[in-house]
């Protein structure tokens, strides 16, 4: 269970660098008013969401440690709302520049919330 894990906890991490990444190469054309949710983000989007749960699922399963119900429903809102912003947006050419600054912000601010919150 532990080599499962860990594996997730790896396609986690890609799943925001692809997320994230997708983000920043857009910044110059949300700046330039054309801004797109390209595909990188939309798999990002979903990387993420997918290896979460499974993540929390494995935790629960293995009863490895309590984990705080509160950070994860948090995290699950932020995530969700992630996923339909990209794709509401995907096939809308350009995108709304706040709708991608909320998806660079809201993906930052789980990282913060993963990060900071004890």
């Amino acid at each position: 269970m532990d080599i499962l894990r860990i594996i997730l906890v790896i396609l986690h991490f890609v799943g925001l660098s692809m997320l994230l990444g997708g983000f920043l190469v857009q910044v110059r054309a949300i700046g330039q008013g054309k801004g797109t949710v390209v595909r990188v983000m939309i798999d990002g989007a979903l990387t993420q969401l997918i290896t979460g749960l499974l993540l929390v699922a494995t935790i629960e399963m293995g009863d490895l440690y309590d984990l705080d119900n509160w950070k994860i429903a948090v995290k699950l809102l932020i995530a969700v709302l992630i996923t339909v912003l990209v794709f509401v947006y995907r096939k809308k050419d350009p995108a709304p520049s706040w709708a991608l600054w909320a998806i660079g912000g809201l993906t930052l601010a789980n990282v913060i919330v993963a990060v900071a919150w004890r």
